[in-house]
């Protein structure tokens, strides 16, 4: 069954382009041969690009949650501070727990996010190893400044592990500009690729210290991503195909530019904050992040009582397009609207006025 493009507003796995998913059906390769090599070396030009880095950039077979893992199990020993303001933060602070570290949280409220002097208070008050943050949290929709997190921790010491999965592609980020530590991403979201690759980049400060850890593991040993990316291959076997059809959409990525890229999806987001600031008296709906604090690829809006998020998803699909529930500890009271990737205006006012529509049946009842 096929649907027309862009009608698919998950806030991830995201829409991909037909011609992105046909390069998976390319023949196998050898992946120690010259072939493979010679694409992992353009895979790398175009990930350097989507970074805006001179680094290396790790290529992992894995949802991003095993570069999460790898991010944590390459920091020496010593408490970690987590930043906690969604389902997926706490995702972080739950990964340093099973690795048997010992966990700070510093906790704000879903849709919330924290500041420079909060993380600078807890930075005073305790010597961290590291800190883990979520840039875009997609439970939540709320954007965190991470470069001026990164300043904050910097001067402590501190190295700041960036969660980017719903960001990077869709939102801001200057790897090498910002002087980030580790940020790391999936291939599912704003990016517009198939789900199952995550991305990675690792300043030289933090690969110095990834010796010193004691316990990196060996499917997510970040040592070896470093030593085998510098030969053009993955420490692993790699998911072949779906590189195949990272290749073809690095391309399209790299021929609009990140800067446009980014401005598209800041249009978005304010296209669908106007959409419900628009409608917020008629249907009881509003913006579950604080203004400012939004992310460009995911809104996550809030119903009034009497409905649930699930309640409007249903409905949306009923007529034709799909919209994310919500999620963690806002799942009963939002749905969310991912509009990531290679979406554009006319379809998102396709799937606002389907929404709508939704809305209105379901406030009758």
């Amino acid at each position: 069954m096929t649907t027309p493009f862009g009608t698919f507003f998950l806030p991830g796995p995201t829409e991909v382009r037909p011609e992105v998913l046909a390069a998976m059906t390319r023949p196998m390769i050898a992946h120690r041969g010259r072939e493979f090599e010679g694409m992992f070396a353009r895979l790398q030009d175009g990930l350097r690009v989507v970074f805006d880095t001179a680094r290396p950039v790790f290529v992992s077979s894995s949802s991003a949650t095993g570069l999460m893992e790898a991010a944590v199990r390459g920091v020496p020993q010593g408490p970690i501070l987590s930043v906690v303001n969604g389902a997926f933060s706490e995702r972080f602070a739950q990964i340093v727990r099973q690795t048997d570290r010992e966990l700070d949280v510093l906790e704000v409220a879903p849709g919330g996010i924290t500041t420079p002097d909060d993380v600078a208070a807890r930075l005073r008050a305790r010597r961290y190893s590291a800190m883990t943050v979520v840039h875009s949290e997609t439970s939540t929709g709320a954007l965190h400044d991470v470069r001026a997190i990164r300043a904050t921790a910097a001067e402590h010491g501190v190295p700041c592990l960036v969660d980017s999965v719903t960001g990077v592609g869709g939102a801001e980020l200057r790897f090498d500009d910002w002087s980030l530590d580790f940020a790391l991403t999936g291939s599912q979201k704003a990016l517009a690729m198939p789900p199952g690759l995550a991305f990675a980049v690792a300043s030289e400060a933090y690969m110095a210290n990834v010796t010193r850890a004691t316990a990196r593991g060996l499917y997510f040993d970040l040592a070896e991503f470093e030593e085998y990316v510098r030969k053009n291959q993955t420490p692993n076997t790699p998911a072949t195909s779906l590189l195949y059809a990272a290749e073809v959409q690095l391309g399209r990525i790299v021929a609009e530019s990140m800067p446009a890229r980014w401005a598209r999806h800041a249009a978005l987001a304010a296209q669908t904050h106007r959409w419900v600031d628009e409608r917020a008296e008629r249907f009881g709906i509003g913006i579950l992040a604080p203004a400012g604090h939004r992310s460009p690829t995911v809104t996550a809006v809030t119903v009034p009582d009497g409905i649930t998020g699930d309640d409007v998803v249903r409905a949306v699909k009923q007529r034709g397009f799909v919209l994310g529930s919500g999620y963690g500890k806002v799942k009963a009271r939002t749905f969310r609207v991912g509009h990531m990737g290679d979406h554009t205006p006319d379809r998102l006012a396709a799937c606002l006025d389907a929404t709508e529509d939704a809305l209105a049946e379901l406030l009758k009842r």
